[in-house]
């Protein structure tokens, strides 16, 4: 399945994002980043509704997606201070330089990021678990962590470490 999701991102690469990255992706002045109920809880969304992605590949709030990476997970961008909306934290919102010099949005440390795939559907989440350009995606949940998709249940948690097994009776 993820195989046919990458395929999918290089074909609408090749036949129009370019387009959709375009035109949706640049900085704002002062961007609100939000919560909206989705199929896997409450997950950070741009101002217009987006769903906002964290890269694993990423380190210590720095952007580790450039060039191709960049043009199919469009980074949030902004001009100004980013605001947090209803049930964010403040204090977890920031930004950090890019490369290219333009400032990216962060949240929890984690630079954001849009997907092409999404095509400026509010809500949509065809991002989630995505390995791509060296790492996999997800979701940001309002803590500021990724939001990882159960196996066989629609609700999502960050994974809990297993608890150890209990030693064999007599030993």
């Amino acid at each position: 399945m993820r195989r046919l999701i990458a395929i999918a991102v290089v074909a609408l690469v090749v036949v129009g994002g370019y387009a959709i990255a375009a035109s949706g992706s640049g900085p704002s002045s002062n961007p609100t980043v939000k919560l909206r109920s989705t199929s896997l809880g409450k997950v950070v969304v741009d101002a217009k509704s987006h769903t906002l992605y964290l890269f694993e590949k990423d380190r210590n709030g720095k952007s580790a997606c450039a060039g191709a990476c960049a043009t199919n997970w469009p980074p949030l961008t902004t001009k100004g201070k980013p605001k947090a909306g209803t049930g964010l934290k403040s204090s977890k919102l920031g930004t950090t330089k890019r490369t290219d010099g333009r400032t990216q949005v962060t949240y929890g440390g984690h630079p954001l990021y849009t997907f092409v795939v999404d095509a400026g559907r509010p809500g949509s989440l065809k991002g989630e678990g995505v390995e791509a350009f060296g790492a996999e995606w997800y979701v940001v949940g309002a803590n500021g962590r990724k939001v990882e998709k159960q196996a066989g249940s629609s609700s999502t948690t960050t994974p809990k470490p297993a608890a150890p097994a209990p030693a064999p009776y007599g030993y």
